[in-house]
């Protein structure tokens, strides 16, 4: 019993109730992916390698969290440099106009153990609308510095067209070279401050 109390308090999310805690996303240990199907057959992966993300909570659970997070569009990495240009383009996110875009959150609800359900406003381009990611809260350890790390992993599937990422061309068999639903996937480590 005593071994089991030990390793919660070492392991779990511990401060005062109602003590406000912040918690910085680790960009080493973390990671923005999306992918989304590329004529009809294939799949295009792609990564954004620059990003800022804070969270704060009072509650020991997450369930108050408040999320904000900021993704740099240049950082878009596709492994193929001219696709990464057009991506940067006009015909998609028109990162000379539209640098960034954000996220900020309105709730993070507990569906059941471990499992969250992050509503918030994503902007894209000019364009902010409502989004839901579901999320999978992994747990809180203790590194080898003394820090609190808590790790997230979250995803959700947007459709391009709303944020005026309209760009589209068919195939012959009339089918899109790049489809309209993008699959994003979000990795997370948050280090207590």
């Amino acid at each position: 019993m005593i071994k089991l109390l030990l390793a919660a308090l070492l392991c779990g999310p511990v401060w005062a109730w109602g003590q406000t805690v912040t918690w910085k996303a680790d960009k080493e240990r973390s990671t923005v992916k999306f992918s989304v199907n590329h004529l009809v057959i294939s799949k295009v992966d792609g990564i954004f390698k620059n990003f800022e993300g804070d969270m704060t909570t009072t509650g020991q659970d997450f369930s108050d969290a408040a999320i904000t997070f900021t993704v740099d569009v240049f950082s878009i990495n596709t492994g193929d440099a001219p696709r990464d240009s057009h991506l940067k383009s006009d015909d998609f996110f028109h990162a000379e106009k539209y640098p960034s875009m954000t996220f900020k959150s309105s709730s993070l609800t507990r569906v059941t153990n471990g499992k969250y359900l992050l509503a918030g406003q994503l902007t894209i381009r000019d364009v902010t609308k409502p989004v839901k990611l579901n999320v999978a809260y992994n747990g809180t350890t203790q590194d080898a510095s003394g820090k609190q790390r808590a790790v997230f992993k979250a995803n959700t599937y947007l459709n391009r067209f709303d944020y005026n990422l309209k760009w589209d061309k068919l195939t012959e068999a009339g089918g899109m070279v790049v489809d309209k639903m993008v699959n994003i996937e979000l990795k997370l480590e948050f280090v207590r401050q």
